[in-house]
């Protein structure tokens, strides 16, 4: 068991470490002189697209190869586990979008910017909250608690794993000055 938790950390890892950097992280250059064009901004969008689809893929990989199912919970979990993700991948896109307003706000970001994004953040980590609430009878519908609390477990572990690569690439707020 240990080496398949090695295994998640080590394959969530890799799933960033070829990820896009965010504006943000540019030198100190005037706003200006960071914006990206109209292409380059299209490009960037369908990069992180493939990304989020790559990093979803390799999740669900995970998610199988450390989930013990057997033939018949896995015929009725895997429909179940396809629509949670459909949903996570709404409340990601705002989670996206507020990833790309930081950057956008990068060095000339105001104190109301700040305390509206950081809200707008947590608000986003609620929903998920929520979200997985909402699954856990859903999930104990079709396969039983030990596995939906496992499967909680390892989705939380990937999403931490997600969220500690993003949160390393991305610059404190007071740096901007």
């Amino acid at each position: 068991m240990k080496a398949k938790l090695v295994t998640i950390f080590v394959l969530a890892g890799a799933c960033f470490s070829c990820a896009p950097r965010t504006k943000a992280q540019a030198t100190a250059q005037p706003a200006s002189a960071q914006a990206p064009s109209a292409n380059q901004q299209q490009q960037l969008d369908k990069d992180v697209t493939l990304l989020r689809e790559d990093i979803r893929a390799k999740k669900k990989k995970l998610i199988a190869a450390n989930l013990e199912l057997t033939p018949d919970q896995a015929t009725k979990f895997w429909p179940v586990y396809d629509q949670y993700t459909a949903d996570l991948v709404k409340i990601n896109d705002t989670k996206y979008a507020l990833i790309k307003e930081y950057a956008d706000a990068w060095g000339t970001m105001t104190d109301d910017q700040a305390s509206s994004l950081i809200k707008r953040s947590l608000d986003v980590d609620a929903e998920v909250t929520q979200l997985r609430v909402k699954y856990i009878p859903i999930f104990n519908k079709v396969v039983p608690g030990k596995i939906t609390a496992t499967f909680m477990q390892l989705d939380r572990r990937i999403q931490a794993m997600i969220d500690l690569q993003i949160g390393a690439q991305l610059p404190l707020v007071q740096d901007q000055n």
